[in-house]
């Protein structure tokens, strides 16, 4: 209430529409050429320069025929006024630089740490002048109410309000350490994972995976759960040997490489959820989102960049 009622009084002091034009008649030393200026009259410019004399209590200028000139109180307000006003712009111009500058992501964890974090350098070498930000929590953000400019999501692509840009298909499938497969004599077939550790066995991946390998009754529901918030956190316990993981394996390419991580079995699932860019369809043409969507879109889906 006392912030509310303080700028209330301020605004009653300090009648801003008044000063700009004070400061635009001042520095032109005519209210003909001040009106010119902002695009008012000069009877509307003497109006405001009458109101804010009233507000300081002296006149401000001298009335001559063709000409105006500033009293001693004027001089002594005119050099102030312009740099409050300087100030303003500067302060205006600054966070309008930041925002078309700052480009604040929001992401899945695993996607920005497997794929995002290991190709933004990119996007910033074509892009200098774009400073990125980057947040990440499997929650649906409400970009009405969080700090984002797009976001990365998992899901159907169905976000009412939102434009929608598929990225990437999401397939899954088990992946173990070749360590962990020879403490069993190696994995021959998909019911042989159940004779190891399942990392996170509430995970509806698995039964779905399972029944697509034709292995019915996994009972998965009686083994120790393990859910740790993330595939990417998942996937580094699987290199670790501490369990069969169900992944991404598009993602894990290097550790594939590297003999930390295997796939099994050929057979790969979908449940229809895959990643998305999104973003407010309001905001579809603010070249920071545009020249990210572009990016990404070459780098992940080619035929939709350009679009």
């Amino acid at each position: 209430m006392h912030q509310e009622s303080l700028s209330m009084k301020m605004s009653k002091q300090f009648p801003l529409n008044a000063l700009r034009v004070f400061e635009a008649a001042a520095r032109l030393g005519s209210f003909t050429r001040a009106g010119e200026e902002l695009g008012m009259t000069q009877t509307a410019v003497s109006y405001q320069i009458k109101l804010i004399e009233e507000s300081v209590g002296e006149p401000l200028f001298l009335r001559r025929p063709r000409q105006v000139t500033l009293t001693e109180v004027g001089q002594r307000l005119a050099p102030k006024v312009t740099e409050a006003f300087e100030l303003l712009l500067e302060a205006v111009t600054s966070a309008r630089t930041d925002a078309d500058t700052a480009l604040f992501i929001h992401s899945t964890p695993t996607f920005a740490s497997q794929w995002l974090a290991r190709n933004i350098g990119t996007f910033q070498i074509a892009h200098p002048h774009i400073s990125v930000r980057l947040a990440t929590a499997d929650k649906v953000i409400d970009f009405g109410k969080e700090a984002a400019d797009i976001a990365i999501r998992y899901g159907d692509g169905n976000w009412p309000g939102l434009t929608c840009h598929p990225l990437m298909r999401v397939e899954f499938t088990p992946m173990l350490s070749p360590a962990l497969a020879e403490t069993i004599g190696g994995v021959h077939e998909p019911r042989d994972l159940l004779k190891l550790r399942i990392i996170d066995p509430n995970d509806p991946w698995w039964e779905q995976w399972f029944r697509a390998a034709g292995v019915e009754n996994p009972e998965l529901a009686g083994r120790p759960a393990s859910r740790l918030g993330a595939q990417a956190f998942e996937a580094r316990a699987a290199v670790a040997g501490q369990g069969v993981a169900i992944l991404t394996p598009d993602f894990y390419s290097d550790d594939v490489a590297l003999g930390r991580l295997y796939q099994p079995f050929d057979l790969r699932c979908n449940d229809s959820h895959d990643y998305w860019l999104v973003y407010p369809h309001a905001r579809r043409n603010a070249p920071k989102i545009r020249a990210f969507r572009d990016w990404i879109l070459g780098e992940l889906n080619p035929s939709l960049s350009q679009f």
